[in-house]
């Protein structure tokens, strides 16, 4: 995988500003938030931008109105103040009215480890997923993410898009993927569906890289749509392996793992689950962001022997003895 240079904040937000150029309809709402792409905003689209300052609630409600007044409105601020701290604006304001208002949140999992639980953003998927008219976007690369700030665009409703700080590593080529799907198999694989959302899609690659090493094929699904989920597209990319794990950075409970275990309930598919998350705790612990993955085991070594040592048919044997006795695709 080649790297990207460009933040993934950035990512979205040039890709915004160029949509807004063309559309004056577009206002971008951001409460005291910074990004380097937003400087632009402020000095050519100054009427399309404005910083209700730290009122989040009350910038959901001012998205709200300027909605109803045919303006398609973005909203800016980290993932907890965005989503927990509004929920109720959202779920009445918004929601309700199935207005075309889109959340930002920056953010996501624990990347703002050291400033504790109030900054973590672990719990936004649980609470978003429980609003029947919101759509969640939560793209893993720079292309991805570029394409979210249209596909967030182009939808008629209430969009929830989690954004990444940083510069990660390019999943995807330029017009490589049909982004409308909502998922996309990245590799290939016979013994277990990998299913993974956001930054852990790269842990999750590596992981599956690590893993064929050892005699273990796993096929690798990126959900970059979490809700709607495709989720006729996702029972296909998860038949014909013998279990499914799914990876995040988020609370076990309510999450892309309790997403995926709802699709094989309801569609009575017999396939083993395994569910890689942060447990159901708040995270107390102070630290960077690998320090923390690696406390709640979603570092790479920790998710390649939680894999070896849950999958069934001997794997943990194969993965410690180096024989392929059958494992081997």
């Amino acid at each position: 995988m080649t790297s990207s240079d460009k933040d993934l904040r950035d990512a979205f937000f040039d890709e915004l500003y160029a949509i807004a150029r063309q559309d004056p309809r577009v206002i971008l709402l951001t409460a005291d938030m910074g990004a380097h792409s937003l400087g632009r905003f402020k000095k050519d689209l100054s009427r399309q931008y404005i910083n209700v300052c730290v009122a989040e609630q009350n910038m959901i409600s001012v998205a709200a109105g300027l909605a109803l007044g045919g303006k398609k409105v973005f909203v800016y601020t980290i993932i907890p103040f965005a989503t927990m701290r509004c929920f109720e604006q959202i779920k009445v304001d918004v929601c309700c009215m199935r207005l075309p208002v889109t959340v930002v949140g920056i953010g996501t999992g624990l990347t703002y480890g050291g400033d504790g639980p109030t900054h973590h953003g672990i719990q936004d998927i649980a609470v978003m997923r429980s609003l029947p008219e919101m759509t969640i976007l939560n793209p893993c690369d720079a292309v991805i993410t570029q394409a979210a700030a249209r596909l967030a665009y182009e939808q008629q409703g209430p969009v929830y898009v989690r954004l990444e700080r940083g510069r990660f590593p390019l999943i995807y080529g330029a017009g490589s993927a049909d982004f409308s799907r909502g998922l996309h198999q990245i590799r290939e694989g016979e013994d277990i569906t990998l299913i993974a959302t956001g930054n852990m899609v790269h842990r999750a690659v590596e992981a599956a890289d690590i893993l064929r090493k050892k005699f273990l094929s796993v096929r690798v699904v990126d959900v970059y749509r979490i809700k709607p989920l495709n989720t006729a597209l996702l029972i296909k990319m998860m038949e014909g392996t013998k279990g499914v794990v799914t990876l995040e950075e988020n609370c076990l409970t309510g999450g892309l793992g309790s997403a995926v275990s709802e699709v094989l309930c309801d569609s009575c598919k017999g396939i083993a689950l395994k569910r890689l998350a942060i447990p159901d705790e708040h995270c107390f612990a102070s630290g960077d962001r690998e320090a923390l993955q690696q406390l709640y085991q979603l570092d790479v070594s920790n998710i390649v022997h939680s894999i070896v040592r849950w999958f069934p048919q001997r794997a943990e044997h194969v993965f410690m003895e180096g024989k392929e006795d059958g494992f081997r695709h």
